[in-house]
């Protein structure tokens, strides 16, 4: 899946050292996409990626990223892994929309658009709207 948008924010560096004994870094970083909707989304680089891609606060880049959640104590959660960045390309669209959102699935070679909810979810629902209607600001 690839994520197009701003880095608008570099959290700081972590280190650690692993069950095993080998140590690990990770580098946070948050990307705002663009479009009537702009979504702030966080994601993180692991060991010689942040090296090899060197990220900059308000660079304009497209993300290529894997999504996977796991389950800890009757919780979930979710991390957003970016394995290659480049620069965002000129005339691009909204980010992150379906139609942006193409991709190839590694294992299958198979073509196609990916949704946030996995190739097999369906893209996510419209904005509601939520202007006045009649005298009442609820939006129900």
């Amino acid at each position: 899946m690839e994520i197009t948008g701003q880095i608008i924010q570099l959290l700081p560096e972590v280190t650690g050292t692993g069950r095993s004994g080998n140590s690990w870094r990770k580098q946070e970083f948050i990307l705002e996409t663009r479009g009537q909707y702009p979504r702030k989304v966080c994601m993180s680089l692991w060991g010689d990626k942040i090296d090899q891609f060197s990220l900059q606060s308000g660079a304009e880049i497209t993300a290529s990223v894997e999504v996977e959640s796991r389950e800890y104590n009757g919780r979930w959660y979710t991390d957003i892994r970016a394995w290659k960045i480049a620069a965002a390309e000129a005339g691009v669209g909204p980010a992150a929309s379906p139609s942006s959102m193409g991709s190839t699935n590694a294992s299958s070679g198979a073509a196609g658009p990916s949704y946030p909810g996995g190739s097999m979810g369906s893209p996510l629902p419209a904005e509601p709207d939520y202007s006045v209607q009649g005298g009442d600001d609820m939006p129900f």
